[in-house]
């Protein structure tokens, strides 16, 4: 007896020894899995998981623990409400960290639960509210509404050659955030504004809208919302006879935008962060990498999410810990990591400084930088 008890002693000792010498670190994951946007969501997640299978085949060491990574991913339906509960169903499930949401208007509410909790966020949502609330937990990893509606008014003043435009908003705290960052800047840069619309990001139907836009003959038409919207509406501006240029930011510069528009995508322009992934080597692999492990193109924002995850790893390993939060925190605040989209430092906001962007054009039904 007193050598089976001896034999239990070493085992559990073993068994103890063994768990301190190894640590599971659960990410978790907010997006849009299901309904409309489910392809950006799915995207999303799987550029975190491609990270992921990637840290655990290296593996990763910190603080002398061997570190095995899971994700939580949990559907927030792009619905304010639903982000807010899967937000508290994460913190429950003590994540050390959350890549996303997708949606301004899931991560705007979404964020409050986080920073209450002390937990860090890596949203891609764009909306600049998000940041300007004071938090210190927000570490965007995608190019804001400034510089994506910006960078498309720009380029329809100089490069479209454009003197009016009409704009349309899906009301979402995106699509409004990305109209009002374009129509700003269109105005400092002597660009009409003969129209402004608004929808929902449930509509299909947007032949009423297109008619009142229509009499105004405008150059080009912004359109602040998604893929799911913006591809009926590219081919309702062809059956009106539209000869308006469509323009948007990074919510319809995606390949469920070439899929669903078909031939009507030739008329449209885009805005994305980050470089275009085709002009660099780690592009290139990455693309691979992720169509050789899922069978499909990407849509905008899985690399963003692998860098996320990369960077958190990154960041854990210079902090020394896979559990203090708050230190944690404060090495994502001083980060400066390259990435394969961009190399990610952020100003006191939150903000992912110098965020790049590029114009896209849908050629073949895949978003392709513009004058490739």
């Amino acid at each position: 007896m007193r050598h089976l008890m001896t034999v239990l002693a070493a085992v559990a000792a073993f068994s103890v020894a063994a768990a301190q010498a190894q640590e599971v670190v659960v990410i978790g994951h907010s997006a849009p899995l299901t309904g409309p946007q489910a392809a950006n969501g799915k995207d999303n997640e799987n550029g975190a998981r491609l990270a992921i299978d990637e840290l655990n085949k290296q593996p990763i060491t910190v603080a002398g623990k061997t570190v095995t990574f899971k994700l939580d991913s949990q559907d927030d339906q792009a619905d304010p409400k639903v982000g807010v509960q899967v937000a508290q169903n994460l913190v429950d499930h003590n994540v050390i960290a959350v890549v996303g949401p997708y949606n301004s208007g899931v991560a705007i509410p979404a964020s409050r639960v986080y920073n209450n909790a002390g937990i860090p966020m890596l949203p891609v949502a764009s909306n600049p509210a998000l940041t300007q609330q004071g938090f210190k937990t927000i570490f965007r990893i995608g190019a804001s509404d400034e510089q994506l509606g910006g960078t498309m008014a720009e380029f329809a003043v100089k490069t479209l050659k454009a003197k009016t435009a009409a704009i349309v908003d899906d009301r979402t705290a995106y699509g409004q955030g990305v109209a009002q960052q374009f129509e700003q800047v269109a105005k400092a840069r002597g660009l009409k504004i003969v129209d402004h619309q608004f929808t929902n990001s449930q509509a299909t139907d947007f032949l009423g809208i297109l008619t009142a836009i229509k009499g105004e003959n405008p150059d080009v038409i912004f359109f602040g919302g998604y893929a799911a919207q913006g591809a009926p509406m590219a081919k309702q501006m062809r059956q009106r006879g539209l000869r308006a240029k469509l323009l948007g930011g990074d919510g319809i510069c995606s390949a469920d935008m070439g899929k669903v528009a078909g031939d009507a995508a030739s008329i449209v322009y885009c805005a994305q962060g980050g470089i275009a992934l085709d002009k660099s080597a780690a592009g290139r692999e990455f693309l691979k990498k992720y169509h050789d492990a899922y069978h499909a193109d990407t849509q905008v924002y899985a690399v963003s999410y692998y860098d996320g995850v990369k960077m958190l790893a990154d960041a854990m390993v210079k902090a020394g810990t896979t559990t203090d939060k708050a230190k944690l925190i404060d090495q994502l605040a001083k980060e400066d990591y390259k990435g394969v989209a961009a190399t990610y430092s952020f100003d006191a906001k939150g903000d992912l400084k110098g965020a790049p962007t590029t114009v896209y054009v849908i050629r073949n039904g895949l978003p392709v930088p513009y004058g490739q």
